[in-house]
């Protein structure tokens, strides 16, 4: 069973970072790679972002298409849809303050997992891709970890 810290099942589940363009995409797709049968996965961003064609390759040399995401904030998804998860994960530091703020008054769980911005590293193709690799097993890793049953 996958379970929120209270030991309840965790039903929603979204993905958070700034600006829901590579992080939180790539977490929301391996996510919903594996469990999205049993979990509803979104993401979001403080900001809306665009989506970053590395991101996508990365995602699609493990056999995970991400390519027809379409980023939003945190601010639309509340708005679509409400705030109506059961944990919230974030991936950067000012999503996790937005988090935080957005859950004071519900019983939603807030768990931060630091993860590296490949979008700061420089250099040729294959490193800059590389070092989106490492953020797509990365999460992936922490993923199968805390949701497997």
């Amino acid at each position: 069973m996958i379970s929120d810290a209270a030991g309840n099942r965790v039903q929603a589940l979204l993905f958070a970072c700034g600006l829901n363009s590579v992080r939180s995409p790539m977490a929301e797709a391996i996510a919903r790679h594996y469990f999205g049968k049993s979990i509803y996965i979104r993401s979001a961003g403080v900001r809306k972002g665009e989506l970053d064609p590395f991101a996508v390759a990365a995602l699609d040399e493990i056999g995970i298409d991400a390519a027809k995401h379409k980023p939003q904030s945190l601010e639309e998804l509340a708005d679509d849809e409400g705030m109506n998860f059961d944990l919230i994960v974030t991936l950067a530091p000012e999503a996790h303050h937005a988090a935080l703020e957005l859950t004071r008054t519900s019983a939603i769980d807030v768990e931060y997992w630091p993860t590296s911005d490949p979008t700061a590293t420089q250099g040729s193709r294959e490193q800059v891709l590389e070092a989106y690799r490492a953020v797509r097993d990365m999460l992936a890793k922490r993923i199968l970890e805390r949701l497997k049953d």
